[in-house]
């Protein structure tokens, strides 16, 4: 990256940085049980709601639960099951119609990060019925009020329960956009570790480290505070303890509890301190292929804290003598190389490749700009790439 870019970017991220203690970040209203969202709302004074969802989650026994609580407390509403894993602009533009045909008045998502982020962007296009959901890509540009959401995670990964973000692709060019704005923060949150229990290994491994990425991303990054270095290495800790132990044995209601509160937690450390290039090239990657986020987050993670260097090595010391894995003696250099030996070594005991299968060497110039475009100047990395430095992520990931 040449040094005006460079000074510009890091110009830009200390802006935000200073602003952080005056800019309205909240924290959701946090329950731990799907059965008690009903009353809530009926406190608040809310009769009729629109549910987001996906077909899967539909027939879980806790979106039963939630229907129940829904319908003890005289809430109408009406279920939006359509929702596809890396949520497109058509789904919203869906869910929307729904809203405004029903006469809803709140937005309850129940399902992963797909199914909480369509809600949000549903939510962002109500707020701004004349702006199209790609012109609301990027920071800022909401700036309205949002009708009251609450988000049920069924996964413990994207922590979209407290982030400011929403990502949504676009059906036709394939781009996927980050859509940040406070008011998309939801104002109740639900914790119940019941949703999580039927996940697939598989997902709960892949999503549980997308979780880890948010940690590691919001704590090696430039825009850090007290709090959300605090956030950061808590929820390092407790992926750390209980990740290995949901994927092996989902009959753990104690990890699983814990594997959510995690989650919670690096969203909420990096809704203020932003993430980095995992997050903008895995972004490229799911709007393109469709791979899904936490594996692209999964596999990416080793490959660009590596590519970081010594720029990021003390922070990596850090998060290794906090989890035990090294002694304050060991040097930063090995303190870091210790920390990305411990996830390639989960990744492993999960059975997560290495590589990526479908990516095109013709598309990659094209996802760099777009991943590029995403974290430039916005994410305060540890150290910047343009989009041509960002193309060996690509290369690393590939298979074959």
């Amino acid at each position: 990256m040449n040094i005006l870019k460079k000074a510009y970017c890091r110009a830009f991220q200390f802006c935000f940085k200073m602003a952080i203690p005056i800019l309205p970040y909240r924290n959701p209203v946090l329950l731990q049980d799907v059965e008690k969202v009903g009353a809530l709302l009926k406190e608040k004074g809310y009769t009729n709601v629109l549910v987001v969802t996906d077909k899967v989650i539909r027939g879980i026994e806790c979106f039963e639960k939630l229907e129940k609580s829904l319908g003890d407390n005289n809430i109408q509403y009406t279920v939006y099951d359509k929702t596809v894993p890396n949520p497109t602009v058509e789904n919203v533009e869906e869910a929307r119609e729904v809203y405004i045909k029903k006469a809803c008045s709140a937005i309850v998502a129940m399902g992963g990060g797909s199914a909480i982020d369509c809600g949000k962007a549903v939510g962002a296009r109500i707020a701004k019925e004349n702006q199209s959901v790609m012109k609301m890509a990027g920071i800022l540009k909401i700036h309205k009020r949002t009708p009251c959401f609450t988000a049920i995670p069924t996964t413990a990964g994207t922590g979209s329960e407290v982030t400011v973000t929403t990502v949504i692709t676009d059906g036709k060019t394939r781009d996927k956009s980050p859509i940040s704005d406070f008011c998309l923060i939801p104002n109740v949150a639900v914790l119940d570790s019941d949703a999580t229990k039927t996940l697939p290994k598989a997902v709960a491994a892949t999503t549980g480290m997308d979780a880890l990425t948010h940690a590691v991303e919001a704590y090696i990054g430039n825009s850090t505070t007290k709090t959300t270095r605090r956030d950061a290495i808590d929820a390092v800790k407790i992926i750390f303890e209980n990740l290995y132990k949901v994927y092996t044995t989902n009959t753990d209601e104690e990890a699983r509890s814990r594997m959510l509160y995690a989650s919670f937690l690096a969203g909420r450390a990096f809704s203020k301190s932003y993430v980095g290039y995992c997050h903008a090239v895995a972004h490229s990657l799911g709007g393109e292929y469709n791979i899904p986020h936490g594996l692209a987050n999964a596999v990416l993670l080793p490959y660009v804290i590596k590519k970081y260097g010594k720029s990021a090595h003390k922070k990596l010391w850090k998060l290794s003598v906090e989890t035990g894995l090294c002694s304050p003696d060991t040097s930063f250099k090995d303190g870091a190389r210790i920390f990305i030996a411990k996830i390639e070594q989960m990744n492993e005991m999960m059975n997560i490749p290495k590589k990526l299968k479908g990516i095109e060497k013709g598309d990659i110039e094209k996802l760099a700009k777009h991943a590029d475009k995403e974290a430039n100047p916005l994410y305060p990395v540890p150290l910047l790439m343009n989009a041509k430095e960002l193309e060996v992520f690509y290369y690393d990931v590939m298979e074959g």
